[in-house]
């Protein structure tokens, strides 16, 4: 479990920088320049995720099991993931209705990632990582908030074509990675065998 936690620490710790140190962090590109910040941040949350998903994987081998939850949990879960990837998606295509109204949609689609599994897990392991994922989603939505608010920042209007996109996209995303690959890269399938 120590991995996973040192991984956790990193990871998280990395990204949360903008949530407890904001002054620091723009000191900090101010001093060592944008690209240095960049690579030295890629580099500690790739070590970080190496470190969670080895300690994830060493958890696995000695399994403690917190509860038994019903079947129905698991359905559950796979519902949440549908605006979860839907979420995730509206991050990245531009001028859709949905970053446009909630605004830091990423940061919310992990938070329901981890609400879902958090739901349907009953390994220990699993949940410190989407108990600690939920919480830093929690703070990080509202520091991002906080930082629009501060800066009066105002999100232009999404519009209906890529808004359609960004839906059509996010269910496709989900049903592959719930019909093929969460079984291909975490071993486990969410519909069954």
């Amino acid at each position: 479990m120590t991995v996973l936690i040192l991984g956790l620490l990193i990871f998280l710790g990395v990204h949360s920088t903008r949530i407890v140190a904001e002054g620091w962090r723009g000191a900090t590109i101010g001093r060592v320049g944008e690209g240095t910040w960049k690579a030295v941040y890629s580099v500690l949350s790739i070590a970080g995720f190496v470190l969670i998903v080895w300690g994830f994987g060493l958890a696995r081998e000695a399994p403690v099991l917190l509860w038994n939850p019903p079947v129905w949990t698991r359905h559950l879960a796979a519902l949440l993931l549908v605006p979860a990837f839907v979420l995730l998606v509206a991050a990245y295509v531009p001028g859709n209705s949905i970053k446009a109204r909630l605004h830091h949609p990423m940061v919310l689609g992990v938070k329901t990632w981890a609400l879902a599994h958090l739901i349907a897990n009953r390994w220990l392991a699993g949940a410190l990582v989407f108990a600690t994922f939920l919480l830093w989603a929690v703070f990080s939505f509202r520091a991002a908030r906080a930082r629009d608010r501060a800066a009066g920042k105002v999100y232009p209007p999404g519009r209906l074509g890529p808004t359609l996109v960004t839906v059509v996209l996010g269910i496709v995303l989900w049903a592959v990675f719930a019909m093929w690959a969460h079984g291909w890269l975490i071993g486990v399938r969410p519909f069954g065998r």
